[in-house]
């Protein structure tokens, strides 16, 4: 057995991805309220800003904790198409929650619905994610440990779309989002507990990419498309500030007359 070191760098990588999270969780929650206060091309639009945004964050959350992974005896190295796909998959099922929560009229139904989809979407990516990593040896899986993580990714993105819908300032939202991130954390190390390799030897080259030479530099990017949308976000006028803008106008329009 391979001894496995979830945290290489100490603290850097849990630290950083869970900061990773909270600003995806916090950006996609600003981005539903959005969406809330608004119909047609608009909450569309909102909705999926808001999609992109937690489905990056909790994918760059994963990869991001997956820099610290480390297992004695063998390289590490990540099959790229998987990997991507991965990403693909927290994106389209993230989409698929928060438009149901969105346009449904059934808000209690959709948000049961949306919880279980994109739960079980987001294990799916941390899972796939892991199909992804090539090493000498073979990985398998505590049973009970990986259903405790998919239970936690369920509940963790009902309580993200529940936050959507009902949390509307933004000292709550930034609150929520702090224990988002904390439920999107926790799912991933159960999952990463539920982990032990046997590793064989091998002086064979080990297929696909290192965690510096993709994942770090994807990492970035979508970190990067992280906090260039929320910066879009923060200087966009909400719904109030553009009611009590037309409002000021009006008096202006009637005197001008």
């Amino acid at each position: 057995m391979g001894h496995l070191d979830h945290a290489a760098f100490g603290w850097l990588t849990p630290a950083l991805s869970y900061v990773m999270a909270c600003i995806g969780a916090a950006l996609g929650l600003r981005c539903t309220v959005r969406a809330l206060a608004t119909t047609g091309r608009a909450r569309r639009n909102w909705l999926v800003t808001a999609a992109s945004a937690i489905g990056t964050g909790i994918w760059t959350m994963h990869f991001v904790a997956m820099l610290g992974f480390r297992v004695s005896g063998t390289d590490i190295r990540y099959d790229v198409p998987l990997t991507i796909l991965s990403l693909l998959v927290a994106m389209v099922v993230v989409c698929a929650g928060v438009f149901a929560v969105g346009y449904s009229r059934d808000r209690n139904r959709a948000l049961l619905l949306g919880g279980l989809t994109t739960g079980l979407g987001v294990a799916s990516m941390h899972y796939l994610g892991m199909a992804a990593v090539r090493l000498h040896g073979g990985i398998r899986y505590d049973p009970v440990l990986v259903g405790v993580s998919v239970l936690i990714a369920i509940v963790a993105a009902t309580a993200a779309l529940w936050a959507g819908l009902n949390i509307k300032s933004p000292r709550a939202v930034n609150l929520a989002s702090l224990v988002m991130g904390a439920a999107v954390s926790s799912m991933h190390y159960t999952g990463m507990f539920a982990v032990s390799v046997r590793v064989d030897p091998s002086g064979e080259t080990l297929p696909g990419a290192t965690a510096m030479q993709f994942i770090f530099p994807l990492a970035v990017g979508l970190g990067s498309y992280l906090f260039i949308t929320s910066a879009f976000v923060a200087l966009s006028p909400t719904a109030d500030e553009r009611e009590a803008s037309a409002s000021a106008q009006r008096p202006v329009e009637s005197i001008a007359r």
